[in-house]
């Protein structure tokens, strides 16, 4: 399947929470990486019931196997093949559960993404994002996703990297802070940051409360020319500095799906789960077009 094929691209939900959910240790700092080394059965499962519910792409788990997070665990030597692992573990399901969708090669923030004062400065951003990339594509993945950017100039730097390693097949989605539509955690607007994008395949958000989705939606679609797709990926939740994490109605799939329709309302061409989101919550946004479809 082509990212152009369709007027709306149904992504797969979250990894890292979902291996949680089935048991797999999720400590940091590898977070979700532990699971090529201990369960990466469990993983491939997670990738498989995502496509049986309806996702038309899958996410690999490289979100922490750059060879900086790697190494906090003493692991740094194993990035590539780390990599390679999940590229081949999300492939494996992909081609035995739907040959016709998409796999798509995450670069997530070299340090944490709720923590943009803490990303290197901008060349050593590059030259990082661009091993991970390179390793990616030789790895066979159809499409380069840089997510969960948080800070100005690493996306910048992150997104430079993708042009040259990955011209025309990469992509790019923000973590925005809660608020003023557009605000990347760092306190840059995206209206300064898109224009110096390149060209990325699609724009997006991602890591955010997913009832505060539409108005962000709606801002970046404002931002980017008619061909460019916007995409849009909820948690089901927020992180509360005195409480921790706080699930919203987002948690239940049918509430969900119907919040995704108002991001497709607001502009988004592609919808997905970010956060505490499940098979099952694929499954509802797959259900609800359908019967849309049908109705």
């Amino acid at each position: 399947m082509d990212l152009d094929e369709r007027t709306v691209l149904l992504l797969d939900g979250a990894t890292g929470t979902e291996l949680d959910r089935r048991g797999v240790d999720v400590g940091l700092p590898l977070w979700s990486a532990r699971a090529m080394i201990e369960a990466p059965d469990v993983l491939e499962a997670v990738h498989r019931d995502y496509l049986e519910a309806g996702a038309q792409a899958v996410t690999t788990n490289t979100f922490r196997t750059h060879q900086r997070s790697l190494a906090k665990e003493g692991l740094g030597d194993r990035a590539e093949s780390l990599t390679r692992d999940a590229v081949a573990i999300a492939t494996s399901a992909r081609d035995a559960t739907n040959p016709e969708a998409l796999v798509l090669g995450s670069v997530a923030p070299l340090e944490d993404c709720y923590s943009p004062g803490l990303a290197p400065d901008a060349d050593t951003c590059r030259r990082e994002h661009a091993q991970l990339i390179d390793q990616l594509v030789d790895a066979g993945v159809d499409l380069v996703l840089v997510q969960t950017m948080s800070s100005a100039h690493e996306s910048l730097a992150a997104a430079a990297a993708a042009q040259e390693r990955a011209p025309g097949n990469w992509a790019i989605s923000f973590c925005l802070a809660p608020g003023e539509p557009g605000m990347l955690m760092d306190g840059t607007p995206l209206s300064r940051v898109v224009p110096e994008l390149g060209s990325p395949r699609f724009v997006g958000i991602n890591c955010i409360a997913a009832t505060l989705l539409a108005d962000q939606v709606r801002h970046l679609r404002s931002l980017v020319d008619d061909a460019t797709p916007v995409a849009a990926c909820g948690n089901v939740g927020y992180a509360d500095d005195e409480k921790g994490w706080i699930n919203t109605d987002a948690i239940e799939p049918t509430i969900y799906a119907e919040l995704a329709q108002s991001w497709i309302e607001a502009g988004a061409g592609i919808v997905g789960g970010c956060c505490g989101t499940t098979p099952a919550t694929i499954r509802a946004i797959r259900s609800r077009w359908d019967l849309q479809s049908n109705g």
